[in-house]
């Protein structure tokens, strides 16, 4: 197998288009499976900051986010900035300051111009920026400690907030007011699932899943049992290290990600486990939400893992290479073992996420790294 080569994003280099495929769809001038791709990844575009100061360490990468028509990739990183990253054309669009409040979790609104994101300091406010001129355009107030996950409506202006106050807040984009407040004990991550009728909230402290009706959501409908579901999973990953909540967007499949040994995949019905997603190489060393030491603005993981848009795979970080698990091959005594995408610098993928619109995967830890198919291989 010919290694493949990566391109640096060098300040003053010409960046020429990378060979972006869309992922299946109607409409579409080149398409491509998922299925028929995803053994090919490898990291093809590689970023490096240069805008930090000579003797200054390198800022680690926080969160990465994709807007909807997946054309924008977006970090919040250490250093209290924004990056945007143009995904056709392979190269830095530009950089938002936060230096006054700090910024995690940043997320696009269904508007490319418009993101929201958490606070590190002043406060626990969730913010709302437009990107094109850098002006505020309304904060969510309401969270009195560090907030640890944000989950947009795939479909509306509202999105939940998990914090380490015990809260879960349920917003709209449109007022400065949250709409629902849910108390409960340690909830650190929340999820939608596709068709947005349903939303998921995980409790790792009492190793549990609660899934509400969004049309009714006075009390969840259904609570999976972490605990009595775990199979062939540890005590440890019952209880903490729970990095990512996601359904996969075919409705089938609730995601539990973890910073330990393996993942969980629940069926999203009847919340039995499917298959215990296991990693090899052991978990990502990033501390999940609300278990970092040194407050709001030390390094925590916001996913390193994650479902490809068809539904069928779960791509993850790991100590060394990304990992690939098939959701359709049947597990051995409900563990599924993952096939491995390999990368020459091995560079940890704390980070994961798959584009929404093309076969490109973002990973990270210091620096942004894009994930493309090789065909040569």
């Amino acid at each position: 197998m010919s290694s493949t080569p990566m391109d640096i994003d060098e300040p003053g280099a010409g960046t020429p288009s990378l060979n972006v495929t869309r992922l299946l769809g109607p409409n579409g001038p080149s398409t491509s499976k998922v299925s028929e791709v995803i053994k090919n990844f490898r990291p093809t575009k590689f970023f490096q900051r240069d805008d930090v100061k000579e003797g200054r360490p390198q800022p680690y990468v926080l969160s990465i986010d994709f807007d909807d028509p997946g054309e924008l990739c977006m970090t919040s990183e250490s250093d209290e900035t924004i990056q945007i990253y143009n995904v056709r054309e392979g190269r830095h669009d530009k950089s938002l300051l936060s230096k006054k409040y700090g910024v995690k979790h940043a997320k696009f609104t269904h508007s490319s111009s418009g993101i929201i994101y958490a606070s590190t300091k002043q406060n626990d406010a969730i913010r709302y920026l437009a990107t094109h001129d850098n002006t505020f355009i309304r904060y969510f107030e309401g969270h009195e400690a560090s907030v640890t996950n944000i989950a947009l409506h795939p479909g509306s202006d509202n999105f939940l907030s998990c914090s380490l106050d015990t809260t879960v807040r349920l917003w709209d984009l449109n007022s400065r007011n949250w709409v629902a407040r849910f108390h409960l004990t340690n909830p650190t991550l929340a999820a939608w699932d596709p068709a947005g009728l349903v939303f998921a909230i995980a409790l790792p402290a009492s190793a549990s899943i609660l899934l509400y009706d969004y049309r009714n959501y006075v009390k969840p409908f259904k609570t999976i049992d972490v605990l009595k579901e775990k199979g062939p999973a540890d005590a440890e990953a019952v209880f903490r290290g729970w990095t990512k909540l996601e359904f996969s967007n075919d409705g089938k499949h609730i995601l539990l990600g973890t910073r330990t040994g393996g993942h969980f995949l629940f069926d999203a019905i009847d919340g039995i486990l499917k298959a215990y997603l296991r990693k090899p190489q052991g978990g990502t060393r990033r501390p999940a939400p609300g278990e970092a030491d040194g407050g709001s603005g030390a390094l925590e993981s916001s996913g390193d893992c994650c479902f490809t848009p068809d539904g069928r795979y779960v791509v993850s970080g790991a100590a060394k290479d990304l990992l690939v698990w098939d959701t359709m091959q049947t597990p051995n005594n409900k563990v599924l073992e993952p096939n491995f995408l390999p990368q020459e610098g091995k560079k940890e993928p704390v980070l994961v996420q798959y584009n929404p619109r093309f076969n490109m995967i973002a990973t990270a830890d210091k620096e942004l790294m894009f994930w493309l198919p090789v065909s040569d291989l």
